[in-house]
């Protein structure tokens, strides 16, 4: 069987005007992941990422590990969802229940926790599909964009290849979704654990696809730092 690994990216720039960038810690956590790949002694047939920069450069940074490796493919299939536009779009239906929610996502460096909760209630309702507009991509939508880009790399792949995929956290719960078919609501509580650069690993053959583990990030726990242990 083949073997599929993804990773998520490394600590963004959470709060700041661009999010989409690795933070310092993001980057040292990509090095990491990437010298925890060789220490394993894998080796990689393919290399895919998002478009997005938190996901390639995670790659770069990862990849540069090894004394050689492939080229890196973009598949936007593999980005994340657009949670910004996901509050603007249902962030005012919420405001009569919650209306200290607009200070919060006008400024959720400064309320983490409060963000969090937040943006909790958004994604439920996101997800329920009550609120979806033509210019908003919908959870099904997004689901249908990630199975589609998991069929594609299937299909252009073969059963001795190992294949590495930098992803996000949305991504996977997509994919732990499709693959397992957790309800949406409980995926989404675990997608709160999932680690920056944690590993899970698919087996598949052909289209058959099994999750084999999910969310390791061991690479980070073994050095007993537990700041390098981050979720954004």
């Amino acid at each position: 069987m083949g073997s599929i690994y993804l990773i998520r990216h490394g600590q963004a720039s959470f709060g700041a005007d661009d999010y989409d960038v690795l933070s310092p810690l993001g980057v040292q956590q990509a090095s990491i992941v990437g010298q925890h790949l060789v220490d394993m002694g894998l080796e990689f047939d393919r290399c895919l990422s998002g478009d997005l920069l938190r996901q390639q450069h995670t790659a770069q940074h990862a990849m540069a590990q090894f004394d050689s490796a492939p080229a890196l493919e973009i598949d936007t299939a593999f980005n994340e969802f657009d949670a910004f536009a996901v509050v603007k779009a249902l962030v005012p239906a919420l405001l009569p229940e919650q209306p200290e929610a607009l200070a919060v996502f006008n400024n959720p460096s400064a309320h983490p926790v409060a963000f969090q909760h937040f943006f909790d209630l958004i994604i439920k309702r996101w997800i329920t599909g009550a609120y979806d507009t033509p210019e908003l991509e919908s959870w099904l939508d997004f689901v249908a964009r990630v199975r589609g880009g998991l069929d594609r790399l299937l299909d252009s792949s073969n059963e001795q290849q190992n294949i590495v995929v930098f992803t996000s956290g949305g991504t996977l719960t997509a994919l732990l979704h499709l693959l397992t078919h957790i309800p949406a609501n409980d995926a989404f509580k675990l997608t709160w654990h999932i680690a920056n650069t944690s590993l899970s690993r698919l087996k598949f053959s052909g289209r058959e696809v099994t999750l084999a583990s999910f969310n390791s990030h061991a690479h980070l726990q073994l050095l007993k730092t537990p700041s390098l242990i981050t979720y954004r």
